[in-house]
């Protein structure tokens, strides 16, 4: 199967996901007093952080875990949020950038195996209308299985985005150095024809 095709993106573009909504994949495996919380879920950065307190609440209340866990959840959510952060307002590396995006899950009892390309370039990409797709034509009724396609997918798109920020990154700091070095040159040929002229002055 094969992801929709380029919009088409030039020019520098800022960190963010490759896709049409910036949401960030959210990974949460939580231990506290003989109880575990596992779930996987996307966020939008934009969204004010107080919403992260409500949303631990009403899990702790919903799932009637400990009170503890409101602050581990919290702190969870924030953290990976600022790892996301981070990145904001950097230069992504851009060109033709195709991608192959894996998938080997077990969701109850559905197992999807798939490989695919993906066009890290195209900025109206859907995971989640992918994986409704995807789901469609292999049949799979499960509904549990498409959004955990989708969000391996998203988890995959934003490892190599960040890794496009470190290769923007790179490349600045190559032409940088290339223009130093193609500088020295020039001084060092300007300085050695001072140094010949002089040379030859004194034998004068």
């Amino acid at each position: 199967m094969k992801a929709s095709g380029s919009s088409g993106w030039k020019g520098p573009v800022k960190f963010r996901m490759p896709t049409a909504e910036n949401l960030v994949p959210i990974r949460l495996d939580i231990q506290f007093e003989g109880q575990r919380y596992k779930d996987a879920f996307t966020w939008n950065p934009s969204d004010p952080d107080s919403e992260i307190l409500v949303f631990a609440r009403r899990t702790v209340k919903d799932l009637k875990l400990p009170q503890a866990f409101n602050t581990q959840i919290s702190q969870s959510i924030q953290s990976q949020l600022a790892d996301f952060r981070a990145y904001e307002g950097q230069d992504m590396y851009t060109g033709e950038k195709i991608i192959p995006i894996k998938l080997d899950l077990r969701v109850n009892h559905t197992l999807i195996k798939d490989q695919f390309l993906w066009d890290l370039n195209n900025f109206e990409s859907d995971p989640e209308e992918f994986a409704r797709t995807l789901c469609k034509d292999l049949g799979v009724e499960d509904p549990e299985v498409g959004p955990a396609v989708a969000f391996a997918i998203r988890e995959q798109l934003y490892e190599i985005a960040v890794q496009s920020v470190t290769s923007a990154r790179e490349s600045r700091l190559s032409k940088k150095s290339r223009r130093g070095s193609d500088y020295g040159s020039a001084r060092s040929l300007h300085q050695g024809w001072l140094v010949n002229g002089l040379s030859e002055i004194i034998q004068l």
